[in-house]
């Protein structure tokens, strides 16, 4: 036991020096110039190489408290680790095609926070954990969660890269012009529309998880129920947050909505997901101290 919580601290511990790492090195006004063999931007081979400690360990940690045991546990803080577990991870894997600078020390960060919750929060072993359809299904959740996060990040990044853009020009601004008068991680950033569009592929991919979701949860209910779905509050909030996300994916293709409508939209749907499963089990176990059904 001992052993099972000095990993999550020191897992937590990794994840907050390298977010430090990032602050330090990313979000200075005058950031320090690259050393010879460094990309000008982007993450360094060193840094790419330590990211993968913690992820290495937490991703143990999660395997051995949900995946390992014959009884597992999953509750509201395992789904809040799992998921930003997930996020570094992806954003992991995009540092080799995308340069996202200013994103490495807030992502380290919520990860640092949430890496330690099975500790502190234990949940209880959920029914029916063992069959193939709940575990399929919770795959699919924690995919589309993860990466609803990325996206909310993302943008979030752009709201304040373009509010700062704004500033820094004192004029409309050209939204494929690149970042130029910005300073530290944004100043390295390819131009809005380059990160417009990966914002909704990444909304895009969340979605069709999403909606993998709650067709494995209508399969899983069918099965265990006897009926589709339960219309609890669980359900209700899934199912709204998946029509504001088709909400926002056809006002962009049809009425080309972006920027602060987009972000909009984009909260709406992220807030209404964690209320779906992650706000209902901490009720559940934490307010109301009750395990799962």
């Amino acid at each position: 036991m001992m052993a099972y919580i000095l990993l999550h601290v020191l897992t937590c511990a990794v994840y907050a020096g390298l977010a430090l790492h990032f602050w330090r090195t990313r979000w200075s006004a005058r950031p320090a110039a690259p050393a010879a063999g460094d990309p000008a931007g982007g993450l360094r081979t060193w840094e790419r190489a330590a990211l993968l400690l913690p992820i290495a360990l937490h991703g143990w940690l999660l395997y051995a408290d949900v995946i390992a045991p014959s009884q597992p546990r999953f509750g509201f803080a395992h789904a809040l680790s799992a998921m930003l577990w997930l996020a570094v991870l992806f954003y992991w894997a995009e540092s080799f095609f995308y340069n996202l600078e200013g994103m490495q020390a807030p992502v380290l960060a919520l990860a640092a926070l949430t890496a330690p919750l099975p500790a502190i929060f234990p949940g209880y072993a959920t029914t029916h954990a063992a069959s193939l359809e709940f575990k399929l299904h919770l795959v699919l959740a924690m995919l589309a969660y993860s990466l609803f996060t990325i996206a909310i990040l993302h943008a979030l990044l752009m709201a304040v890269v373009e509010r700062r853009l704004h500033g820094a020009r004192k004029g409309p601004m050209a939204i494929g012009e690149p970042l130029g008068p910005l300073r530290g991680p944004f100043a390295s950033l390819p131009p809005l529309l380059t990160l417009e569009k990966l914002l909704f592929r990444l909304i895009g991919a969340a979605f069709a998880l999403l909606t993998l979701t709650l067709a494995t949860g209508i399969i899983f209910s069918e099965s265990l129920f006897g009926r589709p779905i339960r219309f609890d509050h669980k359900s209700v909030f899934a199912v709204v947050s998946w029509l504001t996300f088709a909400a926002l994916l056809v006002g962009r293709h049809f009425y080309g909505w972006r920027g602060r409508t987009a972000l909009r939209w984009t909260l709406a749907g992220f807030v209404l997901l964690l209320l779906a499963y992650i706000g209902s089990r901490f009720v559940l176990e934490v307010v109301l101290g009750r395990g799962a059904t």
